[in-house]
C-alpha cells in the first residue's frame, strides 16, 4: 500500500531547542562554529544536516538564510535575497534531479504559528524517500487574481485556496531563475508582516516543481480554521478584490 503519511519521531522531536516562547534558549544557528555536518557555506548562507531528523524515512536538511538572528525575508536587501533563493533553489533541484527520493520540499517557516521552533531565519529541504508531494498539488491552488506580472513570473493572490482565506502565489517557468520571482515573494511577505488587515506575525513559504513551473506558496498562518481541520473545507473570504487593490497600490 502506498504511504501518504510522514511519521515523526517524538524521542527526537522533544530534544529540538524552542526559542519563540523559551526566550534563555540559545540560538545554536548563531553559534555558526559549532556547527556540524556541513553541506554547503555561501558567506552567511549555510546548509546542512538537520541536527534533528524527527522525520522518518526522509533526509532532512536545513538552509541558514543569515548571520542576523533577527533578520527577516521581507527586510533582505535584493542582493542578498537572489543570492539566498538561487542558493536554496539549486540544492532542492539537484537533490530532486538526484534520483534518490521520491520528491522533495523545500519551505519555510516564519514566525510562533508558523510551525517551526527557532526565529532565527532558515528554510528547509527535505528528501522523502517514498511519498510524492505532488500527488497532493493541483493547478487550481495556483489559480487567483493577478496582481503583477513581468518578465515571465506571475504573482497571485489564490481565488482557490488550499487551506483557506488568504494565499499569494508566485509563478515561473523552470528553464532558469526570474528575479521578480523572489521579489514578489518578498513583497507577499512583508505585506503580511506590515499591512494585513489583521495582525499577523507568521508565514510559511512553500515551494512546488509541478508540470515544467516552479511556484512557491506565502501563507499568513493563524489558528487553522476547525472547517479545514475536521473537514477539508477550504474557505474564500469576499474581499479577495479589495485585498488585491491594497497589494497594487502598496508596492506597484
Amino acid at each position: 500500500m502506498e504511504n501518504k503519511h510522514l511519521h515523526f519521531n517524538t524521542a527526537i522531536g522533544v530534544k529540538k531547542p524552542e526559542n519563540y516562547r523559551n526566550k534563555q534558549q540559545a540560538c545554536p544557528f548563531c553559534a555558526r562554529e559549532e556547527l556540524t555536518d556541513l553541506i554547503e557555506v555561501d558567506g552567511p548562507i549555510i546548509l546542512l544536516k538537520n541536527k534533528y531528523p524527527v522525520l522518518e524515512n526522509a533526509y532532512q536538511t536545513v538552509l541558514i538564510e543569515t548571520d542576523d538572528c533577527h533578520a527577516e525575508l521581507s527586510t533582505y536587501s535584493k542582493e542578498h535575497l537572489h543570492r539566498l533563493i538561487q542558493f536554496g533553489m539549486r540544492h532542492w533541484l539537484e537533490m530532486e534531479d538526484s534520483g534518490n527520493y521520491k520528491s522533495v520540499i523545500f519551505f519555510k517557516n516564519h514566525g510562533p504559528l508558523s510551525g517551526g521552533t527557532l526565529s532565527h531565519p532558515h528554510m528547509q529541504i527535505v528528501g522523502l524517500y517514498d511519498i510524492d508531494y505532488r500527488d497532493q498539488v493541483n493547478h487550481d491552488m495556483f489559480e487567483g487574481i493577478v496582481l503583477a506580472e513581468e518578465d515571465g513570473v506571475r504573482f497571485s493572490l489564490s481565488t482557490k485556496p488550499r487551506v483557506g482565506f488568504y494565499e499569494l502565489n508566485m509563478e515561473m517557468d523552470d528553464t532558469c531563475y526570474k528575479e521578480r520571482f523572489s521579489e514578489y515573494m518578498q513583497i507577499a511577505a512583508h505585506y503580511i508582516l506590515h499591512h494585513f488587515p489583521f495582525k499577523a506575525t507568521s508565514y510559511n513559504i512553500f515551494f512546488y516543481h509541478y508540470h515544467s513551473k516552479i511556484y512557491a506558496k506565502v501563507v499568513p498562518r493563524f489558528i487553522t480554521t476547525p472547517l479545514y481541520i475536521g473537514y477539508g473545507l477550504p474557505q474564500v473570504p469576499n474581499n479577495l478584490h479589495w485585498m488585491a487593490g491594497e497589494i497594487q497600490r502598496l508596492y506597484f
